[in-house]
């Protein structure tokens, strides 16, 4: 008689006290949808916008319903202990063991290293980026030190902080417009999905979009306003990355913001985009080499201005957990590329795995010679 084969307990992060949140539903009922059954075991875990988790049930198949009413837990930061214990235990139930986790939390606390470090407390593999680098891909204004500093070209930055903004506004509209002509964008420097993003085109504009972002962050973004097409691309994998072929964004608005992406029709993506053989090359290049310079693992979604005047390149921004919604570019240049999205859900599961085995074989204590523990204890 054949042993059946133990399914992998995959643990689905979402939802999250983050601006964020609505998103991350949508991308986690992808993942959980992409699961095969036959190989793994999904367990929702939902954290609510206040940050309570809570897990679903058999009977819970819609995402929403887990954060209304499934069982509360807490993550245990101990290695040895459950992974996921019930705040009520007066039933006598035990903790749940999870085999890997898969993050799909996009945004505060949960694309910016916070879940990482506690899930690397708790001893459990995870999907994507590590604690340095979700929390480097997360702040925009690090990241584009350290592009820089690799010389990936960026867009030209001001970078803002809500308590200056807050103490002497007229200072910072003035640094603003020394610095750059109309039009510019503002946004949020620790946020994605262009949550509170706003594009300036006059004075009259600016106070309000500075208001806005910075109700988002305690620091924020101005980037000079590039006249360019769209280009992403996806990356995959951990100390050998490979990037996918380039898509396209043509937003149906006047740029590609939250409306675009998620409530509105109209928004094409053109896959593979099309561009010329040597800027297809450099797209990946300059991808897979910011991928390393941000310290990144697992996946990431890079984007990056194409300008329709010159051609010239700018990386825009690097997301260490892009959607996996339905339309979400990641998934669907890979699968252009020849990556099923099933099989992409493996690969990176795999990888979360391949990078726990890489962490097991590190040392975390001193060997003392005989004898010299005396004086440590004294």
């Amino acid at each position: 008689m054949t042993k059946e084969k133990k399914r992998l307990r995959v643990g689905v992060l979402f939802g999250g006290r983050s601006g964020e949140h609505e998103v991350s539903l949508v991308s986690a009922a992808s993942v959980i949808r992409g699961l095969d059954p036959d190989k793994y075991e999904a367990v929702p875990i939902g954290i609510s916008k206040e940050g309570h988790w809570l897990v679903g049930s058999a009977a819970q198949k819609m995402l929403p319903e887990v954060l209304k009413a499934g069982q509360r837990v807490v993550m245990a930061a101990d290695p040895t202990d459950a992974a996921l214990i019930p705040l009520d235990r007066s039933g006598g139930a035990g903790g749940q063991r999870l085999d890997v986790v898969f993050p799909v939390m996009h945004g505060t606390y949960g694309e910016d290293g916070t879940i990482q470090g506690l899930l690397d407390l708790a001893g459990l593999p995870f999907v994507g980026a590590g604690v340095l680098g979700s929390a480097i891909g997360m702040d925009k204004d690090v990241a584009k030190k350290l592009l820089q500093h690799a010389k990936i070209p960026v867009v030209p930055w001001v970078t803002v902080y809500r308590a200056d903004w807050e103490r002497n506004p007229a200072a910072v509209e003035k640094a603003i417009e020394r610095k750059f002509r109309y039009p510019v964008f503002v946004k949020p420097a620790t946020l994605g999905s262009s949550v509170g993003m706003t594009k300036v085109h006059s004075r009259a504009e600016l106070a309000p979009a500075l208001k806005l972002a910075s109700e988002f962050a305690m620091k924020i973004l101005v980037e000079r306003a590039v006249n360019a097409r769209e280009i992403e691309v996806s990356v995959l994998g951990n100390h050998e990355p490979k990037a996918s072929v380039p898509g396209e964004i043509v937003p149906h608005r006047e740029f590609y913001d939250y409306t675009a992406k998620y409530l509105e029709e109209g928004t094409a993506l053109i896959i593979p985009a099309k561009l010329k053989p040597a800027q297809v090359k450099k797209i990946q290049q300059l991808a897979v080499a910011a991928f390393r310079a941000l310290e990144l693992s697992g996946l990431a979604r890079v984007d990056f201005f194409l300008e329709k005047k010159g051609g010239k390149l700018f990386l825009n921004e690097v997301n260490t957990i892009p959607g996996f919604t339905s339309i979400s570019m990641y998934p669907k240049l890979w699968e252009a590329t020849g990556i099923p999205f099933r099989e992409l859900i493996d690969r990176l599961i795999g990888l979360a795995l391949e990078v726990q085995r890489e962490k097991a074989r590190t040392k975390y204590e001193i060997e003392l010679p005989e004898g010299a523990g005396g004086a440590l204890e004294a």
